[in-house]
């Protein structure tokens, strides 16, 4: 059962120490609610505490005694789970890949009839038998997803503050552009530096001037606008500032290296190495997945149909590699994956969106090759190193 990793009000989280202690604690603000598989005792336990950090650490030591442990289990509860008050770091969530199944099922007449009430039990119960199958080797039965540090987690916040600055800007800009269009204005840029000084010559389609409350409007949306693109610009010198401070840390060395591809931007390295390039994955197989940028087909006997992408992974990534892959087109013709792009859709008609997903899908691989292995894209063009 799948649960979002950032919601605490809702989270399950499964902790193992040493294959002893089994325990699942379901958190929300006013209460966790503990379940727990104890070797040795045959109940299994269920305890409900008040969000506080060392009843649960006395609860977890007094049922690892009771299991036969002791003591011993102490300073490993501890170093898991100090300064950490609502979330097990040492150990990882678990996340059940085994689905409930239908809660209908139909019977051999055609008629509905009710699925088992084993069905219907609480995720605790499940998330307990499938952790107690991960430990006992089953393949697939359940997945672990390695919690992301502090320091991880504040690396992102940059990129996407940006993100969410520039989208605000932009949507300050349409509404003043709206409110001039509803005034028979048109033709005025309200992102030049003077278009403060402008706005009272401008005349409605009347040749009225504007009413004084719209024309305040539009004057604290300018002032909002000057504010957002000042936090815009904070950001990026902050960025730089610590790209040259640390130029040999490991995500500042690879967002510097990918930044040298001709057309990709310091702001398009960074949101790739600290969203996906920095991250320890398998293989490229996982890169495209969690990407969001692989296809999901629907097969059945010599049938298959497909259904468009598994928008399953990273949709801050999938969007920038989109972005990335129609500029990669424009500033790096002569390389193998613009050639491959173009033969393939220079005679399919309509293609050219379909297609440029594949392009985007691998681009991002190729990219991961570079800063994991040193491999430049084949005729790909470099800018010098600095």
């Amino acid at each position: 059962m799948r649960k979002p990793l950032n919601d605490l009000s809702r989270s399950l989280t499964l902790l193992d120490v040493n294959h002893t202690l089994i325990a699942v604690i379901e958190m929300s603000e006013k209460s966790w609610l503990v379940a727990a598989i104890v070797p040795g005792v045959e109940r299994q336990p269920l305890k409900k505490l008040d969000p506080d950090e060392n009843a649960l650490l006395k609860l977890l030591d007094r049922w690892a005694r009771g299991g036969g442990e002791g003591r011993a289990q102490d300073q490993t509860y501890r170093s898991q789970f100090r300064g950490r008050p609502r979330r097990l770091l040492a150990g990882a969530v678990a996340q059940s890949t085994r689905h409930r199944g239908p809660r209908h099922a139909r019977s051999e007449r055609g008629g509905v009839t009710r699925a088992p009430a084993r069905q219907d039990r609480p995720a605790r119960y499940r998330l307990k038998r499938a952790f107690l199958g991960w430990l006992r080797g089953e393949c697939d039965h359940c997945k672990m997803a390695a919690i992301p540090t502090i320091a991880e987690e504040d690396a992102k916040r940059p990129n996407r503050e940006r993100e969410t600055l520039v989208g605000e800007q932009t949507r300050t800009v349409n509404r003043m552009k709206a409110v001039l269009a509803r005034l028979g204005i048109r033709g005025f840029n309200p992102k030049l530096k003077k278009a403060a000084d402008r706005l009272e010559g401008l005349r409605t389609a009347e040749g009225e001037p504007i009413p004084p409350n719209t024309l305040a409007e539009l004057r604290r949306d300018m002032d909002r606008r000057r504010l957002v693109m000042d936090q815009i610009r904070q950001i990026e010198s902050a960025r730089l500032q610590r790209l040259a401070q640390a130029p040999s840390d490991r995500p500042h060395a690879m967002v510097c290296l990918v930044a040298r591809e001709i057309g990709v931007g310091i702001e398009t390295a960074d949101m790739l190495v600290q969203e996906v390039l920095s991250r320890n994955l398998r293989d490229r197989r996982a890169v495209a997945r969690y990407a969001g940028l692989t296809g999901s087909p629907d097969e059945s006997g010599s049938k298959r149909r497909e259904k468009g992408l598994a928008r399953a992974g990273n949709a801050r990534v999938r969007r920038g590699m989109v972005q990335l892959a129609w500029r990669f087109l424009m500033f790096q013709k002569e390389s193998a994956l613009a050639q491959w792009y173009r033969a393939r859709t220079e005679n399919a008609r309509g293609s050219r969106k379909t297609m440029i997903v594949a392009l985007a899908r691998k681009l991002l691989i190729a990219l991961w090759h570079f800063v994991r292995d040193g491999v430049v894209p084949e005729g790909v063009v470099l800018r010098p190193a600095q």
